[in-house]
Parts: C-alpha cells; structure tokens; sequence
C-alpha cells in the first residue's frame, strides 16, 4: 500500500521545512544553493515565463532561477495523490486499462490539440520546476538543485513536440502512397532514480507527441517525485482540454508491478531508461524494446588542447549532477606531455587531487569488489558531492571540492568502472593514438559517449572513428551532448543497445503506408 493523502502532505510538509534550513542540504555536500535575492523573469523558446539566474548560472547560462522564497504549498501540489485520477491507480492493472481509454480519447482529437496539450506540458514543467527539483533531491540525495531545474527548463524548451512527426508522399504513373507515423498504443515506461522527474516529463512528451499513452513503473526510490511529475502533467493536459490518464503509473512501483506493465498484452513497445538488469529482463519480454544502457564515458585530451578549456569543461560536466548522468566523464585519458599541466587547471577549477594514500581512502570507500573480483561503485555515495566523499574517507581539506581527481595507471580500477560519482581517474599516455586506444578500451563497447579536447581535426576525426559512441562531443562539457549550451534537441533516454540513439516522438512510432491506386497525381 502507498501513503494516505495525508501522509503525503506532511511528507511533502517536512520536505519544505527540511529544504528552508542550510543543515538539510548539508548532509548531501550541497550549501543552500541557488537562493538570491531578487528574480527576472525571460521567455522560453515557447513564450513561457522561466526565471533567471542574475548573471547566469556556473555554467555561464541564464536559464533558471530559483527565487529566494520557498516554493509556496500549492494545493495542486500537496492535496495527495488522488488514486483514480491524474494517472495515479492503485495496482499496474489498473492503471493500464485507463491508459487505454485515454489513449483511445487522444486518437479522436487533432494534432493541433495534440500539440495544445505538449504545450501544457511544457508550461507545467517550468513552473513546477523548482518543486519537482526539490522533491528529487531531497528523496534520491542524488546531484544538485540548481542542476536539476536546469534540467527541467531544458527538457520543457528542448524535447521534440508533434513537428517530430514527418510523413513521407511518393506519387508516380500508379498514383500515390503516403507513410505516416503512427502510435503503438500504449508504451511501457521503466524510469530511474538518477533522473527521475525530468526522465517521466521528457518520455511523456515524446509519447504523447507521437499519439500514445505511457504507463510508469518509476524506480521505488524516486517513486514520490516521479508521481507528482505524472500527476502533474495530466493536470496540465486536462487544463488544455485533454484527457486524463494519458500519463499513468501504480501508486506503489515494485518489480511486480514492472512485470505486470512489461508483459501485458495490450503494450506493444518498452522505452526502458535504467540499469543492465531491467534491460535484460525487458528483452526478454518478447516485445519491441527501446533501452537505454550504461555507458563509461572517457575524455581524451591531445597536446594540441586549449588546456584551460579542457579543464575549465572536464570539471563542469562531472561536477553537473555529481556525475550521474550516464553521458558524464568518467575518466581522463591525457598525453603525458600535457597532463601535469591539465591536472594544475582541473585543480584551479574546483578538483581536489588526491595522494597515493588519500586514493587507497577514497577507494576503500567508494569501490566494492565481488568475490568474483569484479568492482562496483558503492550505491550509498553515488550522486553525492565530492566534499562528501573527501570528509567520509577520512580525508582533512580546506573549502569544497567539486571531484576528485586521482592521477592512476591506466589497469586502475576507478578507470573501468562507471562510479557515477565524481571521482574521476586521470591516466597518462604517450601519445594521442595511445589515449585513443586505451579510450576504447575504457568505453567496454557501451557504443554510448566520449569527449575529446583538440585543436587538431584528424585527431578529432581519428577519435570519433574508432570510439564509434552515440555521442561524441568536441572540446566541451558532457552535457552539451544533450542540447544543454549546445546545439540540437534533448532527451534522457538514450537508447544505445537496441540502437535507436536519443529518443524522441518519432521513435515512439510505428510506420503506417496508404496506397491510393490511378489517382492523385496531378502533372
């Protein structure tokens, strides 16, 4: 059973008093971040009022604001979760068979409406930022506030709507057929705590987009947030005149309730966003299945860099949400020439280098072996802040650290194991070959993301060409690989295995031909 609606509004209550008081933040590294004193306010790429950061944010972009007031206890926010209605049901089943009935609903009205609705979305997802931060922070201890609004205000200005839908004519002597994009129905969705909120609004976009209702099974430790995004999206489409329950999910996600939604027969695709182990099982479902999997991000860095560029933009992707992201640098390959330099400016930028010893520290904390010898990053500091990682370890410093950095041989563990945590290894190579190949070699074939730092194009080429990832992103931070101060659209489902790549409305689709026979050519 999930909490009562009042059990909810004194969870969300305390919450609220928790995140007024530096000391709640304090526990997960962060300080009261992102309070100021006065607010602007700019439009959105979609005329929505977002709020500014005065002089921008630590990336040198004014995109959010979190305004010096707490977020005021709205009653649409704190008046529970109301089970039957605004997507919330009490068992998957349930929430399936409104799915369907809302989908249906959505298949009678336009896509002009259809668009209405995405618009509410948007607008929803900005206002409400702030608040869907706050819950996810506070339930996950994953990342940074600030970081997540960010997140949020790129998901609503940058995730395709209905203009990803194309329909391809071909007329000859035979007449005309056209191909169209068409729904699967209802999607299966497996969302996870790394990003939950802004995962379940970006997904839904692309469903709704693309004509479809989307059931959740978000991951059990994100599963408060994740359903206020849910109910909050239906209300938004509502408010546009839309059905409810195109958004859906069990007020309780477990496994069971997964295997309920993952194979049930009226689901036709699976979009899961998570770990190896919910892949493996949603493959084996026997249905269509968009997954995104792990990645172990490298970032080579040539002798023809801008060092300063390449430290100042190492630091800022690892450090954005504490290197959760399955797109963040994980390790650093360098040619030895350059890397005593580098590793100067990554410490200018905020990292703390570690001693031999303070590694063996660190490493006992945040690395667990298997008896089988394999590493794993320890579950309890993942997402956590650096300064954290540093104090717990036993390790005595003086301000805060951003990541930390640890200069190790390339056969180190740290450098083959994803940690989503920013703990960040540095080898040393002989030349930009040598970074490249052990680059490959630390990716293990995710096909997912790398960075590269160069001022040379055949280096940038050589790389790009036998990393073969998903991404691959040139002298800039990991996050400008997802439209974030960079160019092209966003999305948090990166499907590398079943290789669909960054998602969006039209890979919800399914391809539809009408052929109309000796008619409709007219030259």
């Amino acid at each position: 059973m999930g909490m009562s609606p009042s059990e909810i509004s004194k969870f969300i209550s305390e919450v609220e008093q928790n995140l007024t008081e530096p000391e709640a933040l304090s526990r997960y590294g962060n300080g009261p971040v992102g309070m100021t004193d006065k607010g602007s306010v700019k439009l959105s790429t979609y005329g929505n009022p977002s709020v500014v950061l005065p002089g921008g944010n630590r990336f040198g972009n004014p995109t959010v604001e979190l305004p010096k007031e707490k977020a005021p206890a709205d009653d649409r926010y704190y008046a529970g979760l109301d089970l039957g209605k605004n997507g919330i049901f009490r068992d998957a089943e349930d929430a399936v068979q409104a799915a369907v009935r809302a989908q249906k609903e959505l298949m009678t009205r336009t896509l002009e409406e259809r668009e209405t609705y995405i618009q509410a979305m948007r607008r929803s997802c900005l206002e409400n930022a702030e608040l869907l931060s706050r819950m996810a922070c506070e339930e996950t201890g994953y990342g940074h506030v600030e970081d997540k609004i960010a997140k949020h205000v790129l998901v609503a200005e940058k995730t395709p709507g209905t203009e990803d839908l194309k329909t391809i004519a071909k007329s000859g002597d035979k007449g005309l057929m056209l191909t169209e994009m068409a729904p699967f129905g209802v999607i299966g969705a497996i969302t996870p705590s790394t990003n939950p909120t802004a995962t379940v609004i970006n997904n839904a976009i692309g469903m709704i987009a693309a004509g479809n209702a989307v059931v959740y099974n978000p991951h059990p430790a994100a599963k408060k947030c994740s359903l206020t995004a849910v109910k909050l999206m239906n209300q938004a489409i509502v408010s546009a005149g839309g059905p409810d329950n195109l958004l859906c999910a069990p007020e309780n996600p477990t496994m069971q309730t997964s295997s309920v939604i993952m194979n049930h027969p009226v689901i036709r695709l699976l979009v899961v966003t998570g770990g190896e182990a919910v892949v493996s099982v949603a493959m084996k479902t026997g249905k269509k299945v968009i997954a995104a999997g792990p990645g172990n991000p490298p970032v080579v860095v040539d002798a023809t860099a801008d060092l300063d560029k390449a430290a100042r933009g190492i630091v800022a992707g690892a450090y954005y949400e504490n290197t959760i992201l399955c797109i963040a640098e994980k390790e650093i390959l360098a040619e030895a020439s350059i890397a005593d330099e580098l590793i100067r400016g990554l410490v200018r930028e905020g990292a703390y280098l570690v001693n031999e010893q303070e590694l063996k520290q660190v490493c006992d904390l945040v690395l667990l072996k298997s008896p089988e010898g394999k590493y794993s990053p320890n579950r309890k500091y993942v997402g956590h802040n650096a300064s954290k990682i540093l104090r717990d370890a036993g390790i005595m410093f003086e301000g805060e650290a951003k990541i930390v950095l640890a200069d190790v041989p390339f056969e180190h563990p740290l450098v083959m194991t994803e940690m989503l945590m920013p703990v960040i290894p540095i080898t040393r190579c002989k030349d930009v070959d040598d970074c490249i190949e052990k680059a490959v070699i630390a990716e293990n074939n995710c096909h997912h993301t790398a960075m590269m730092y160069s001022e040379s194009v055949s280096n940038l080429t050589k790389m790009g060409r036998a990393i073969d990832t998903t991404i691959f992103i040139k002298n800039a931070p990991s996050y400008a690989g997802l439209g974030y101060e960079g160019e092209g659209y966003t999305t948090l489902s990166i499907a590398t295995p079943t290789g669909e790549g960054l998602t969006s409305a039209k890979n919800f689709t399914r391809s539809r031909r009408c052929t109309l026979y000796d008619a409709f050519r007219i030259v």
